[in-house]
């Protein structure tokens, strides 16, 4: 009898154990009710997580210029001027280069790239020192470039140049006219042949731009095979339809090249407001923003040049001015205000700071 009730016991034990086990978890609809509500706080999430990443990358760019500010300050002290962005001579026939290196490359010890510095031959074209054009200079990128990569090739290092994010002021749209009296330069901070001092500076070095952001591996339009010489200079153009040219490369990049004194390599101007949309329609349907050069620095005949200031931020780009002050530049400034603010003696008042 006592063992009868404790079997009976036993089992509706087991019963309530498996009945409650039963009841512990989720139903289907109710599984199906917390993934739907998962789904949507992560929706919810999800831009305020990219914004605060993108935040936190337009302020490493912003440190990056402050870094190149400070390098190029250093380096007006030292060398009594700024770095100029490649030497070149005019024979009478051509242009060459006495030293084609940018002035990227000439403020690298003031970066903490000392050793890189060292490492270079500025009495050898840079072309031929993979060993340097190779590297990559972190100061030299924005991490929200997409196309953080090596261009060309080099059987020992793999690729043969590394692109660069940030530019030299080099004016409005003549960057050198080879035929005038002495090669005459642009009206910018920096340029071919010059080093400039600060009291050339007359509109200010807090009205004057230094540095702005370019897009890595950006299309362009002319270079090297589009030679010309012109009587008078041109007038910077509002569109392509101005302008001729011969056959678009789509894989003819600018800013690829952070060794490179020529302008669509480490140079911008502000022919157009940062971020503008030059589109060309290439012959095969597909639509290309481009930069715009006439002639180059190392090659019979006059440059102009319409590089424009780009980055991966959304509504500007960071711009560093020569007072060694960095500011986010509206995509929307205005054009006269852009131009003046490039320009470092036209007389203008224009000025980034609010």
């Amino acid at each position: 009898m006592i063992l009868r009730q404790w079997f009976s016991g036993r089992l509706r034990l087991g019963r309530k154990s498996r009945t409650a086990a039963q009841r512990i978890g989720f139903t289907l609809v109710e599984l199906l009710v917390v993934i739907a509500i998962i789904g949507i706080l992560v929706g919810l999430l999800m831009p305020a997580v990219q914004s605060a990443r993108e935040a936190a990358r337009r302020m490493q760019c912003s440190n990056n210029l402050k870094q190149i500010g400070l390098a190029l300050h250093m380096h007006m002290d030292i060398h009594k001027g700024l770095p100029a962005n490649g030497n070149y001579v005019w024979s009478g026939s051509v242009v060459t280069a006495t030293n084609a290196w940018s002035g990227m490359a000439r403020i690298l010890p003031h970066i903490e790239q000392e050793n890189l510095f060292r490492g270079i031959d500025f009495a050898v074209h840079y072309n031929v020192q993979p060993i340097i054009s190779s590297k990559r200079v972190g100061t030299f990128m924005c991490p929200s470039e997409v196309n953080d990569k090596g261009f060309g090739t080099d059987p020992t290092f793999g690729n043969k140049y590394w692109p660069t994010n940030y530019a030299l002021n080099q004016g409005t749209w003549a960057v050198m006219t080879a035929k005038s009296a002495g090669m005459k330069k642009g009206d910018g901070a920096f340029g071919p042949n010059c080093s400039r001092r600060p009291s050339e500076f007359t509109d200010g070095l807090s009205n004057t731009l230094a540095v702005a952001e370019v897009k890595a591996f950006s299309n362009r339009l002319g270079g090297s095979s589009n030679v010309a010489t012109f009587a008078s200079p041109p007038p910077p153009p509002t569109s392509l339809a101005s302008l001729s040219f011969g056959a678009f490369n789509p894989n003819s990049f600018g800013h690829v090249e952070w060794v490179d004194g020529k302008v669509h390599e480490t140079g911008f101007t502000t022919v157009f407001t940062p971020n503008s949309r030059i589109r060309y329609v290439h012959s095969d349907g597909a639509n290309y923003d481009v930069d715009i050069i006439l002639a180059t620095e190392a090659n019979v005949g006059d440059t102009y040049a319409a590089v424009t200031a780009r980055s991966f931020h959304a509504g500007g780009v960071n711009a560093l001015l020569m007072d060694g002050s960095v500011h986010f530049t509206n995509s929307r400034i205005e054009l006269q205000t852009w131009r003046s603010l490039g320009t470092r003696n036209g007389g203008e008042v224009a000025s980034l700071i609010e």
